[in-house]
């Protein structure tokens, strides 16, 4: 079920929504336990609450069977990259599902499939079958379930309570998870050390149960689509190209990478630590990862305070210098209750800046990409997380656990000082929701959805004086076309009138000129009012949609007419 990757941020969406709708402040005071007034809510909350803890105690399991069966260093650490890389592979893809398909059905599609592969790894480690690359194939594939659920598990939590609760509902996953990596890692780590690796497995199977039943017992609302889904290429190019045209976006992803790579080798060589630097056993593998889960829960909890005190850019290079430091004092220790102390500041930076990170990404896409662009930050994230795995393991075999965490410390000093060059943007509360001004144009040609390439052309007229400001104005106003699905965007100015400036682009067919006037925002509408009011024209800018027609494919009846290379679709009296 959903980590702290992705839970808490929501609420700041929510709130940054609902301020744009005019709630105050203090009529979003609500108590965090409302939610749970939902008979849904607060059925999938008591449930994932148990499926966490499956899952923590499968993975205390799997990183200390590894650690058993296999004296390399580096294939302890391919336990955690075995369960990162299919989030970074497949988030993608999985987002764009989220955005296309019932989450329903995803979410127990996705669950089913955990639980399958659970009750498969339990069986071959029963019957004592298991070698370290089957055991890293079944963590592989829990690692596909992940990555399938988390975008429709994100996406969900609006659905199952009003509008004025999700605040309150995501804070309260949150908890849920952060409360089942205090004591989870723990109680694995105990049933470890007296039963054996095997029964953490079937544990963590019979957790998946109360969940699947609860999903199949949900009926969320059906939302009705005005027009068809786009298939899962174009709806994962249209995720990839908003995401590369959007700056804010970009700088997250680099510096999510760059904190998953050198952040992970607390989780990825704590088997290692509390081995080898420890000397413990099972227990102490579970103690240790118990407090990095205390300090995630700390972490939660300050993160309302410290944003409001700090900058984005400040509070997250303040976690990657504060996360070295925790580092450098587990490799330094070799006392459980220093390590303890450094593995629970390792904790709370880890909530604080992978929540910027998120909050930063949903605050810059809008509801219809919102699940691409988690997702591709998601694998950015967890592309980190899997390679830094691979890499302090193998320098974990060469050169020792204590200088593969001071080499991860200094890479997370360097993280820092990419902020100097790549800083995050400030959580603005944007308003993302459609404009809606838009509607689709009566023609005289007959079309259908599928008919294009369609070609749109707008006319400017720009007095020489303005001339400057309107350049800078359209430099933005192509980044938006293109971000929204325009191609082969063209700004041409007329060689016989110099006031006449034309506005060209292209979309591939007529329903994705469509769905690309609908996908236009409130926050957009700034730059095209800044458009028409530099136009000097006395009438609003003309606009010319004309679909592309081949001389060839002219029926024969027509040929008395004069061939056209395009069938005009003009409408002066609506913008594009």
């Amino acid at each position: 079920m959903p980590d702290d990757l992705h839970a808490q941020p929501t609420a700041d969406v929510a709130r940054a929504e609902l301020a744009a709708e005019g709630v105050a402040p203090a009529q979003l005071r609500v108590s965090p336990f409302v939610p749970l007034q939902q008979p849904i809510f607060r059925a999938v909350w008591f449930a994932s609450l148990a499926s966490n803890f499956g899952g923590l105690i499968q993975a205390v399991g799997a990183s200390w069977m590894m650690a058993s069966i296999s004296p390399s260093a580096e294939m302890v650490a391919l336990v955690q990259a075995s369960t990162t890389l299919p989030v970074m592979i497949f988030s993608l893809a999985a987002g764009a599902i989220a955005d296309n398909y019932d989450r329903r059905r995803i979410l127990l599609t996705a669950q089913a499939f955990m639980l399958a592969v659970s009750i498969g790894l339990a069986v071959v480690a029963w019957f004592q079958l298991i070698t370290p690359w089957l055991l890293l194939t079944f963590t592989f594939l829990l690692g596909c379930g992940t990555a399938l659920n988390n975008p429709a598990w994100q996406s969900s939590v609006g659905d199952m309570v009003p509008r004025r609760d999700v605040p309150a509902a995501v804070t309260l996953n949150s908890v849920a998870f952060n409360i089942a990596r205090s004591v989870g890692p723990a109680i694995g780590g105990a049933i470890v050390a007296a039963a054996g690796a095997v029964s953490a497995f079937i544990i963590n199977a019979f957790s998946y149960i109360p969940l699947l039943i609860v999903l199949a017992r949900w009926k969320p609302p059906k939302v009705e689509r005005l027009l068809p889904r786009e298939t899962l290429v174009i709806a994962m190019s249209a995720g990839v190209r908003y995401v590369a045209m959007s700056p804010n976006i970009r700088a997250v992803i680099l510096r999510a990478f760059a904190y998953g790579f050198g952040a992970i080798v607390g989780l990825a060589l704590l088997p290692l630590i509390a081995r080898d630097l420890i000397r413990g056993g099972p227990l102490t593998y579970g103690v240790l990862l118990g407090a990095f889960g205390a300090g995630a829960v700390a972490g939660a909890f300050m993160s309302a305070r410290l944003r409001r005190a700090m900058s984005t850019e400040t509070l997250v290079r303040s976690t990657f210098v504060a996360y070295a430091t925790g580092v450098t004092l587990v490799a330094i220790s070799s006392t459980i209750w220093l390590t303890m102390a450094g593995l629970f500041v390792c904790g709370a930076c880890w909530v604080l800046s992978l929540s910027t990170f998120n909050a930063t990404v949903q605050l810059s896409a809008p509801r219809w990409v919102v699940g691409r662009a988690l997702a591709i930050y998601q694998m950015a994230a967890f592309g980190g997380m899997a390679t830094g795995s691979w890499a302090w393991g193998r320098s974990a075999q060469y050169a020792g656990t204590e200088q593969a965490l001071l080499i991860s410390a200094a890479v997370l000093l360097a993280g820092a000082a990419l902020g100097l060059r790549y800083p995050l943007p400030p959580l603005e509360e944007l308003n993302l929701d459609p404009l809606s001004r838009w509607r689709e144009p009566k023609v005289a040609v007959d079309i259908e959805p599928r008919s294009g390439p369609v070609i749109v052309t707008i006319e400017y007229i720009i007095k020489p004086e303005d001339v400057v400001a309107f350049l800078k104005v359209m430099a933005e106003r192509r980044r938006i076309r293109r971000r929204d699905g325009a191609r082969h965007w063209t700004l041409l100015r007329d060689l016989t009138d110099a006031t006449l400036w034309i506005e060209r682009y292209d979309s591939p067919t007529w329903v994705e000129y469509v769905r690309q006037n609908q996908r236009v925002t409130q926050a957009d509408a700034e730059i095209g009012e800044r458009v028409r009011a530099l136009h000097s024209g006395p009438n609003p800018p003309v606009v010319h949609r004309m679909i592309e027609r081949q001389t060839a494919s002219l029926p024969h009846a027509n040929a008395t007419r004069a061939p056209t290379l395009a069938d005009s679709l003009s409408d002066p009296s609506r913008p594009a």
